[in-house]
């Protein structure tokens, strides 16, 4: 069964951050919600939802292994990611072996990208954010996928950005059909 970890931040985009884990479960991919802070629960931006992750980032979770690294936007819930040298070492482990990194919304430039990441990478991101970017090729779609790393715009592509994951991880098949029982 393939693993994927979502991180969540305190200022996380509710819809950036619930709809993969939905999305990913409902496939069959084993997923775990992982908080960066000292407690389990973090508070969502717009909607104050708090959410109970199933664990928090901690060495053990960083070396454990994850097919797919999952990262929400929203502000400052994609600031307190960067911040996190947890977060650095998971997402540098996870790029070096080659397996998913994803990130939506403001989370491609402001964690992925000060990493090198994106270096050499086709991407997108909340509109306007690009210009941050030097060394990478924005691109207008709502999702791109370029080797192991996907990247979404904001909330309203947020179906598609799971789809896609779910694509990655297992098959196209496998993301049709879950595409058609969700009524996409």
């Amino acid at each position: 069964m393939k693993k994927a970890i979502v991180l969540l931040a305190d200022g996380f985009e509710d819809v950036e951050a619930v709809t993969p884990i939905d999305y990913l479960r409902r496939a069959g991919i084993e997923v775990t919600t992982a908080s960066i802070s000292k407690t389990q629960t973090v508070t969502s931006k717009w909607g104050g939802i708090k959410l109970t992750a199933d664990t928090i980032l901690t060495e053990q979770i960083i070396n454990s292994e994850w097919d797919a690294v999952i990262l929400p936007g929203g502000m400052p819930g994609a600031v307190n990611l960067a911040a996190s040298k947890d977060v650095t070492a998971l997402l540098q482990k996870t790029a070096e072996a080659g397996r998913l990194v994803c990130a939506i919304c403001a989370s491609p430039v402001l964690v992925l990208a000060p990493l090198g990441i994106l270096a050499g990478k086709k991407f997108t991101c909340y509109p306007g954010l690009e210009e941050k970017v030097t060394n990478a090729l924005w691109q207008k779609d709502r999702v791109v996928v370029d080797g192991s790393i996907i990247t979404s715009r904001a909330a309203g592509t947020t179906g598609e950005f799971a789809l896609a994951i779910v694509e990655k991880l297992l098959d196209k098949e496998a993301a049709k059909k879950l595409s058609d029982i969700l009524l996409l």
